[in-house]
């Protein structure tokens, strides 16, 4: 079974979305890396792109694939987690923790209504 934090919102692309202030940081879910299996590289965005709902701003490349990262809201890239550059890996080892890929500041925060609580992606993947 995977972890899924209570205080999180979730995308049907496995991002969690934490708010924090008048921000939000978003990852990718325990469910995810582990579908992915061992994360060896991320192509992070840049500090101060702007981002519509649904763009993609970030590639995870794994031992067996690449999949795209997408912005689950409009708004900013405010922050990037610049240690996932040389340790990608904290993806699997810490998703909730240290692994989270970027800190946004939305257009509109009443768009987290429309994402799921940790009951409805528990029910979405199947757990």
């Amino acid at each position: 079974m995977s972890e899924i934090p209570e205080d999180l919102y979730y995308t049907k692309e496995h991002e969690w979305i934490k708010v924090d202030g008048d921000e939000v940081i978003i990852g990718i879910t325990d469910h995810a890396q582990h579908a992915l299996t061992d994360i060896v590289y991320i192509e992070l965005p840049d500090v101060g792109q702007v981002m519509g709902e649904m763009d993609e701003f970030a590639i995870v490349e794994s031992v067996k694939s690449a999949s795209p990262i997408f912005a689950p809201l409009a708004g900013e890239i405010t922050a990037v987690n610049e240690n996932l550059d040389d340790a990608p890996e904290l993806m699997n080892s810490s998703p909730y923790e240290e692994g989270w890929i970027v800190k946004m500041k939305l257009d509109d925060a009443s768009g987290l209504s429309s994402l799921m609580d940790a009951n409805g992606y528990r029910a979405e993947i199947g757990e």
